[in-house]
């Protein structure tokens, strides 16, 4: 069966219509959180760098980098879900891991699925009963939660702290 496929532009209010607003908006990135459900016209080249990240679809689990200047338009079947990341010019070096855990990524069960000099995609699944290894985080991430999902944290002191999550929850840290 061939899908259906529109042409789209992958970034800003023209794509979204002028009621559209991002999910995320903060210093360092904005993230939309996109259903395909349109033909747009052609708004020019970005002027930011951003990352596709396919959220269903016949693309699910991949991740696409969009750099400053390129034509936004390419083609996409309707109905496709994605996450488009923005990266603003506040460019964060990694932070210093002063705590002698190891660095969140990678570790088991996890895929690289994009990486350059701007950004690393990893697709990563949480299994029941298995616990994570205390980690540091020393860059910026925006998560997607692809189904329902109940984690535990616990603090270096053994604090624990339930967070339970949507499909498609989206978070910044």
């Amino acid at each position: 069966m061939v899908s259906k496929l529109i042409t789209v532009a992958v970034i800003g209010a023209a794509l979204y219509g002028q009621e559209a607003k991002p999910v995320i908006d903060n210093d360092r990135v904005t993230v939309w959180d996109v259903t395909v459900s349109s033909v747009v016209g052609n708004p020019g080249p970005r002027d930011r760098e951003v990352v596709v990240m396919f959220l269903t679809g016949a693309n699910a689990g991949t991740a696409y980098f969009g750099p400053k200047e390129q034509e936004r338009l390419r083609q996409v079947p309707i109905g496709t879900r994605e996450l488009l990341i923005e990266l603003k010019d506040h460019a964060v070096p990694p932070l210093e891991n002063k705590t002698g855990y190891p660095l969140a990524f990678p570790r088991p069960h996890v895929k690289k699925v994009l990486e350059n000099d701007r950004v690393i995609v990893w697709s990563y699944r949480w299994n029941p009963g298995e616990p994570t290894p205390m980690h540091f985080h020393d860059k910026d991430v925006v998560v997607v939660y692809l189904e329902p999902t109940a984690l535990t944290s616990t603090t270096p002191d053994g604090a624990k702290t339930l967070n339970e999550y949507k499909a498609f929850d989206i978070r910044f840290n």
